[in-house]
Formats: C-alpha cells, structure tokens, sequence
C-alpha cells in the first residue's frame, strides 16, 4: 500500500520533522524569485521616465521632476537587490543544510533498518546494491534538494507574477505569452513519466555495476591467483556497458526536451513581441509598459527551458528514493522478545527443530539435543549437515520453521535480541576485523573493558607476542578486515575479543581451520582456557579440536546420528569412528 504512493509523498511523510525547515525554505525561494522579477519592471518604468517626462507613471503618483524620479528608481533598485540577494543567501543556508540532513537521516535509517534484518534477506542481496542505494541514491536526492528544489519553486513563482502583472498591462499580449505555458507544463509531465521508467533502470543497472566491482575487490587474490584479470575486466565492461546504455537511453529522451520546449517559447516571444510593439506603435500601450513586457516575457519563458533539467534531476532523486524507502519499507523477519535475560547460566535446548532456507533442501529436520550448562560440546559432520544452521537459530538468526530452540530453559523468541545475543561470544571461521587499531578491535568485544582487561584477553589468547613484534604494536593499523594481519592473527584477535566479551556461552565455528598446525595449537591451549566455567560449542572438522569436548554431536542430513564422548564415539564404530581414522592416518595404514 504505501509503495504505491507517489515517491515524493512517500519523502515528504518520511521527513516530516524536517516540515518547517522546508515550509522556510520555499519561502525564501519564492522572496527572491519575487525580487528578482523587479528589475525589468523597474527598467520599463526608467524608459517610462525618459519618453513621458511629466506624464510618465512615477509623474502620476506625485513626483513631476525626472531626477527625483530617477533618484527614487535607484533606492528601488538597490533595496530590490538587497532584498533578492539576502533570500538568495537564506534559501541557499536552508535547502543545503536541509539536503544535507535528508540525505543523513536516510542513510542512518537505512543502514539501521538493514541491521535490523534477519540474515536470510541479506543472503537474497549484494553488497554492492545495498551500497548503492545507501551511497548513490541517497546522494541523488541530496542533489534534488539542494537546486531542483528551488528551481521547481522559482518556475511556479515567475508563472504566476508575470503573468499578473502581464494582464494588468496589457491583456492581449499575455495572453499570447502563456498560452505555450499548457503546453510547456503537460510535456513535462508526459516527459516525467516516460522518463521515470528509464531512469528507474538506470538505478538497477548501477546497483548491479556496484555489486561486481565490490565482489572483484574484495576476491581480488582469487582472481590473480588464477590469471582471470582478463575476463574480470570483461565482466565489468560488460556491467559497465549496461549501465552506460541504460543511461544513453535516459539522455536520449532527456535531451529531446529542451529543443521542443524551446520551439513553444519562440512562439510565444516572437507573438509578444509583434502584438506588444503594434500596440506602442497604435499609441495603445506606452514605451514603459511595452519594455517591461518585452523584458517580462524573456523573464517569464527563458526559465522554463530548464525545466527540462529540473525534470530530469527530479526524477533521478524519485528513482532513487523508491529504492531507498522500499528499502525502509522491508518488513522485519524476526520479531523481538520482550524479555531480558539476567544472570544466564548458559543451558541450551533444541526441541524438534526443522528449518529450511528457501529453494533448498532440508537443513535440519525433527533435531533435538540438551546441552548442560557449563558444558563444552562438539559439533561434527559433514559440510551440510546443519552445524552452522544450529548457531544460526541459537543466535535468532532465523528462526525455525517448526521446534523450539531455548536459553535457560526460555524460547528465545521470548527474549530481547540485545540479551540473547550479548549472552553468547562467538568466533568463526571467517574473520571479520575493522579497520582501526588492534587495541580498537580487541575493545570491540566490550568497549567499556578497562586496560587491563584487555591485555588479559589477550595473553589468554596468546596474541601479546605478535602483537608486540607489529610496527606500532597495539596502535599498529591493521587495514580493511584486517588484511595487514596473518589468518592466525586474525584468529587470535579474533578470539580476544570474544574473551574481553565474557559472555556465558562461546561460540566456535570452524575457528582453527584456516591455521598452520602450530597456530592451530596455540589457539587449542587459548579455547581450552576460555571454554573454562561457560557453556562452549565448538563446531569443527578437525576432530582434534573437539577430543576432549563433554560431549560430541555427529551430525547428518540435519539429524543427530551419533552422540557422546571421543571414546564412546570410536566404540560405536560410526561416521565419527570413521572419520577419526581418516584423519589420523589409521585407515591409510589399515590399508597400505
């Protein structure tokens, strides 16, 4: 429903605290528009003076002598300047520093919204998109507001005044003058239809540009890695190409507008001209009057040729606010619990959980399993199997379709997001760091921690070596994502982090598989001291990594097959015995 409102509706009512800012603002660009149209009143009104003398319109009101005349035309001109000049100065204040704070306010509500949505929406997006619509759009309207804007407000303001002070001098002629006015206006709103649809493609294409070059850039040692340097650049042409022809047809249809508005001017001026001079020369209309609507009408028709412009900016910003506010507009998935969560001990329950992604297969089906608390328990099974997908729905994440997953005995539908999710640490396998210092991502995991919790956190997960041996030690810049680091550096950090987070439960996926055998170690010896009096999931294919767990879970087409201690588990002579053999070597020896 609201989607289906105009663009511009849709901003205004998004804007609405920013009503009076704008109210002001068209204010003082309709004050300056009305000033602006004086000087060729004041022009007429000067020949006025010169042919009549005594008799011209100033002569009527009073003052007989030209030099007083003339004197009282300069302090009109100069309080008419002044006055236009000031207005141009406060609109310019208000409508810039309006489209500053639309444009900020849109981003920051968007990028909000965006946080707030469940991970299932963001795996349906690309990156570059939605930098697109935060970047590019946003900055469309930005440029609207700051001249479109005004310009739509000035066309409106001189429309009405010449064409009153047109009929007060000399009927006829106005009429002749607006009479391409009609059809001028209902162009530009044929012209803003046909062009909206063009540029809404534009918009499209740009997003899609966005999302392969931050693909490229972020996977820019896979592509040299396999030579393809070549056909990423043709994949990008190719973008590229797109999106220049989606434009060339927006400017093909954007440059045909002003020549035709041109031609309905040309009327216009040429009748006003040949109409108005006949009249002076008939001694119908004086000399004064005659310039001023000479003057007037250039005034009145020559702006109107920017409309053609004004259009075009308008509708790139209306294309661009659709994306934003359908953006906005994106229901939230998960709705919040209301209950907080105090003292968690860290008990987790799966009951009969199912949950598919969408278009796929089953991920987990009827899945049930008790985790004390306090307990560390190991997560293993193929790639698929659904140990991830568990984390996931811990987290809210998504939410299974069927089944109940809880936290201390609570559903944790029921609890606020801020409780669940500050009462879990989590380190994965893919990393994500920040740009900024190393002491400002191991503070990331509490930001109120004091210095010495933070060194703490980082001696139990043994990065103080390394990062005293940084250039800057822990003022060093560690880049985008970290990429000045090593992957066992990151991981380190990484875990420093979730240690400074002290949260009652720990989250461990995969979070030693991108590691040498040594760091691999190290990071054992850091998980076993921070797994210590807290309830700790360790998802892993490294069955080492889970040996001395409290309990294994094997897992398998979203079930649990297997489940127990190392030892039971090698016993059972299962998927988990089987796999223990492949890794260790024991099966290669069997073998051989």
């Amino acid at each position: 429903m609201v989607a289906s409102q105009h663009p511009l509706f849709r901003l205004i009512s998004h804007l609405k605290d920013y009503r009076g800012q704008v109210i002001l603002a068209s204010i003082c660009s309709i004050l300056n528009k009305f000033w602006d149209l004086a000087p060729p009143i004041l022009i007429g009104m000067a020949i006025d003076v010169v042919a009549m003398k005594e008799e011209s319109m100033l002569a009527g009101l009073g003052y007989t002598d030209p030099l007083v005349q003339f004197k009282i035309l300069v302090s009109l001109t100069v309080v008419i300047w002044v006055l236009e000049s000031l207005f141009e100065y406060w609109y310019g204040i208000l409508w810039r520093n309006l489209a500053q704070s639309a444009q900020h306010e849109l981003r920051m509500d968007a990028y909000e919204h965006i946080q707030n949505l469940e991970m299932q929406w963001f795996s349906e997006q690309t990156t570059g998109g939605l930098m697109a619509i935060m970047n590019d759009d946003v900055n469309q309207l930005e440029r609207f507001l700051d001249q479109g804007a005004t310009d739509l407000l000035h066309v409106g303001t001189t429309v009405i005044i010449v064409s009153a002070v047109m009929f007060l001098l000399a009927p006829e002629v106005a009429i002749l003058a607006i009479l391409p006015i009609p059809v001028i206006v209902g162009g530009s709103f044929l012209f803003q239809r046909r062009i909206g649809v063009r540029y809404a493609e534009v918009r499209k294409e740009v997003g899609n540009l966005n999302a392969l070059l931050n693909n490229n850039l972020h996977g820019i040692t896979t592509i040299k890695s396999f030579t393809a340097e070549a056909r990423e650049v043709a994949r990008v042409r190719a973008a590229s190409q797109s999106y220049r022809d989606a434009n060339r047809d927006a400017i093909r249809l954007s440059a045909s507008f002003v020549p035709l508005i041109r031609m309905a001017i040309l009327f216009a001026f040429t009748a006003t001209m040949l109409v108005g001079g006949w009249s002076a020369l008939n001694g119908d209309l004086s000399v004064g009057a005659y310039s001023v609507i000479v003057f007037i009408t250039q005034r009145l028709l020559w702006p109107l040729t920017r409309l053609g412009q004004t259009f075009d900016l308008y509708q790139r910003a209306m294309a661009s606010t659709s994306r934003v506010l359908d953006l906005l507009d994106t229901e939230v998935g998960i709705v919040e619990g209301d209950h907080h969560l105090k003292d968690t001990a860290g008990a987790i329950s799966f009951s009969a959980v199912d949950f598919t992604y969408p278009d796929r297969e089953t991920v987990l089906d009827g899945l049930s399993l008790d985790i004390p608390a306090g307990a560390t328990v190991g997560l293993v099974g193929s790639t698929g199997s659904g140990k991830t997908t568990l984390v996931g729905l811990l987290l809210r994440f998504h939410d299974p379709l069927s089944g109940v997953v809880r936290l201390d005995g609570r559903d944790v539908r029921d609890l606020t997001l801020a409780s669940l999710r500050g009462s879990i640490a989590m380190v994965s396998q893919n990393t994500t760091l920040f740009p900024g210092t190393v002491w400002q991502n191991v503070l990331y995991g509490r930001p109120d921690a004091s210095d010495e919790e933070i060194l703490e956190a980082a001696r139990i997960a043994e990065a103080t070596s390394f990062i005293a041996e940084l250039p800057e030690g822990w003022n060093t810049d560690i880049g985008e994502d970290g990429h000045r680091l090593s992957g066992g550096q990151r991981q380190r950090l990484a875990i420093a982090r979730a240690v400074l987070k002290d949260a009652p439960v720990l989250v461990l996926d995969e979070a030693t598989s991108n590691v040498d055998n040594e760091t691999e170690a190290a990071l054992q010896r850091s998980i076993e001291r921070i797994s210590a009096d807290r309830t700790t999931l360790i998802i892993a294919h490294r069955l080492s990594t889970v040996r001395n767990a409290d309990i294994i879970a094997v897992l398998e087409r979203g079930r649990i097959t297997e489940l127990g201690t190392h030892e039971e588990l090698l016993e059972h002579e299962g998927l988990y015995e089987r796999l223990w053999k492949v890794q260790t070597g024991e099966s290669a020896a069997q073998a051989a």
